[in-house]
């Protein structure tokens, strides 16, 4: 179980599914926190905090992505505008949505919303959207520290709204040489986009590298600069 404090235990102790520890709140001091040291939350509504450092990690390197035929002649028809940071808590409500449309119950809670909120007014936690119009109609939100891109969730109402907002959140870290992308758990869907495994071990290497850059804000700047 985790303490008031902020703190957690060494990632190598998590169980064989990647469970590490139990507990604790969703401050903005912690979250970050749990995402330097690889570590993320992934619950369900009306139980403890679960927090989780999977082995193997599946991640994407920018410079690997791939895009299928069909998707590279959907981007090429410009079906959907794109923007970045204009509807934060739109895109969590519809990643929740999507979750309870498809599963038993959702992960993503009102608490959860809320603190990812106080994470994006951070500067912290940012999403993509897709609009036809003024309808949003997909997008992806995660978090953002050093140059690692921690994901989270993505959601669509119509077809390939979220895929398109994701090859242009990979452009977008790409031109600001972010290192890797943190995809968590082995999806198909994001293996499909080059994703790949790579050990614990090697996943808190790279991170380490990530996150000795200073993060960039909306603007493509870092502080100070």
């Amino acid at each position: 179980m985790i303490s008031g404090e902020i703190d957690f235990p060494p990632a190598e102790l998590a169980s064989p599914e990647g469970l590490l520890a139990i507990g604790g709140s969703l401050t903005r001091e912690r979250l970050i926190s749990a995402y330097c040291r690889g570590i993320f939350p992934w619950y369900s509504e009306g139980e403890p905090v679960m927090w989780w450092s999977p082995d193997p990690r599946l991640v994407l390197y920018p410079e690997e992505l791939r895009i299928s035929r069909s998707l590279k002649k959907t981007i090429k028809k410009r079906l959907f505008r794109i923007t970045m940071n204009r509807a934060f808590e739109q895109v969590m409500a519809g990643c929740a949505g999507a979750k309870q449309r498809n599963e038993t119950g959702t992960w993503i809670s009102p608490e959860m919303i809320d603190a990812y909120c106080d994470l994006h007014a951070a500067g912290y936690a940012h999403s993509v959207e897709s609009w036809i119009d003024d309808e949003l109609v997909g997008g992806l939100y995660g978090v953002s520290i050093g140059n690692c891109f921690f994901g989270e969730s993505m959601f669509s109402i119509r077809s390939d709204a979220s895929k398109v907002a994701f090859v242009r959140l990979v452009e977008h870290l790409r031109c600001h040489s972010f290192r890797l992308i943190d995809c968590q758990v082995t999806t198909d869907h994001m293996i499909r986009f080059g994703a790949r495994e790579i050990s614990r071990k090697h996943f808190m290497k790279e991170l380490s590298v990530a996150l000795d850059r200073k993060p960039i804000n909306e603007n493509g700047r870092r502080p100070n600069e």
